[in-house]
């Protein structure tokens, strides 16, 4: 250990950390409440470097959001429509695969399908879209429907969590992201998004989809009305989860954003600072010691605010996106997208190596 973390508040945690031992929720706290933010940036840094050494992966991706209508009413979602609105819309399966091709290369390696929890879109629908993106874009992978549009997808349609999975596998699922976590403190949970699946439910599913052989990834919401405790918990029910089942690639910290939403509008919130995204950032590949990565999502932090995240634990910056919609729509001043080579000249202009992979993290190419 070296002698800035010797001399640090956090000394007894680094040799922890050092010694390959597990950090417990009183360590998980006190790094929140820390206040050294180098400290805590270096101790994640050389965590981080001891499992991916000096590499950062992104993936040549495409955003893809079926429908913006939802029967859920989450206090904190700026995306989510009625129906009746002038900007709410639901895709056909035809216009998806339409829209897709404009922005295909043959360097695309993952689409990233999320949408709202439409009443009349049954599992024929996803399976349909699924299939068809499939014979369309043969070699891409599907990272697909939240544990939230699984959960809301068997109780319309009248059938289990792993049926639905199950069928969803078959028609050419690949991978799942990690949205719909939140916070899973149910009295948290109840406040944000009550209609939701519960957080016991939204590990159980996960736990299902990696015994199924599907990749996932893991999130959380923070900077609203949780507390430090909320997050450490939440980081320990991941981890858990993780020893269990193994199937998590990725975790990925969500700053709330307020504009345009319920919680924002009541309670006078406002943007998550740079200081408080690293320290969640850095504080979450300090307590998933089980998990590969942490990512830092460019179009949250900002690109300049992601390549110091490269500093605080993180190594995935996610992708080229192309065509975001939850975020901006509650007021991200990002791009929607990044082609791969100013992703990788963000990367290597941090003093790491790009590494462009794909959404299974399998290695694409490294950037010299």
């Amino acid at each position: 250990m070296n002698q800035f973390l010797a001399r640090s508040a956090i000394a007894d945690i680094a040799e922890k950390v050092e010694a390959g031992e597990r950090l417990s929720y009183d360590d998980g706290v006190r790094l929140y409440a820390l206040g050294d933010l180098l400290a805590l940036g270096m101790l994640a840094d050389r965590a981080n470097d001891r499992r991916n050494g000096k590499r950062v992966y992104f993936v040549q991706n495409r955003h893809i959001n079926p429908t913006n209508i939802c029967a859920a009413h989450c206090n904190f979602c700026s995306f989510r429509r009625n129906g009746d609105e002038p900007d709410a819309y639901v895709w056909s399966v035809e216009e998806i695969i339409e829209r897709t091709r404009k922005t295909f290369t043959e360097r695309t390696r993952e689409f990233h399908i999320v949408g709202g929890l439409h009443p009349d879109l049954k599992l024929d629908y996803y399976c349909d879209l699924l299939r068809a993106l499939k014979h369309h874009f043969p070699a891409v992978h599907l990272k697909a429907f939240t544990a939230v549009e699984i959960d809301f997808l068997a109780r319309i349609c009248g059938m289990d969590w792993e049926e639905v999975l199950q069928a969803l596998r078959a028609a050419g699922l690949d991978a799942m992201p990690g949205g719909g976590a939140e916070i899973f403190h149910p009295r948290v949970r109840r406040k944000l998004c009550p209609e939701k699946v519960v957080g016991k439910g939204w590990l159980a599913i996960h736990g299902i989809a990696h015994r199924l052989g599907l990749r996932t990834n893991a999130t959380m919401l923070y900077g609203h009305i949780e507390q430090p405790e909320d997050r450490v918990d939440h980081l320990l029910q991941l981890r858990e989860q993780q020893d269990q089942t193994g199937g998590f690639v990725t975790f990925v910290p969500l700053a709330y954003h307020p504009e345009h939403n319920n919680l924002g509008r009541s309670r006078n919130l406002r943007f998550t600072t740079g200081v408080e995204d690293l320290t969640n950032l850095a504080v979450s590949r300090l307590m998933l010691d089980n998990f590969p990565h942490i990512k830092g999502y460019w179009v949250m932090l900002t690109p300049k605010l992601t390549q110091l995240s490269l500093s605080f634990g993180v190594s995935d910056v996610d992708g080229t996106v192309v065509e975001e919609r939850v975020y901006h729509d509650a007021g991200a001043r990002t791009d929607q997208g990044m082609d791969r080579h100013e992703l990788a000249h963000l990367i290597r202009s941090a003093g790491k190596v790009p590494v462009e992979r794909d959404a299974l993290y399998q290695e694409v190419e490294v950037y010299t």
